[in-house]
């Protein structure tokens, strides 16, 4: 698989729709697919879950990471 880093920016809906999915599928314990830039994206249930603060020059950056290595 080739690599990729991309940020897409949603609208609050889109976002709030996402992370909701997102928390009902880590409460039940379950895959989570996300589609990101026109790629679908499928998160296992065994992701490891991380937020991360960013500060420099006046700017603040909050990041809510998910990270997992393919099997």
């Amino acid at each position: 698989m080739s690599e990729r880093d991309v940020e897409k920016e949603y609208t609050n809906e889109e976002f709030v729709e996402k992370l909701r999915r997102l928390a009902d599928s880590i409460e039940n314990g379950e895959n989570f697919r996300i589609s990101i830039a026109g790629e679908a994206i499928y998160v296992p249930d065994r992701a490891k879950f991380t937020i991360e603060h960013e500060r420099e020059d006046g700017a603040h950056e909050v990041e809510f990471q998910i990270k997992w290595e393919d099997n």
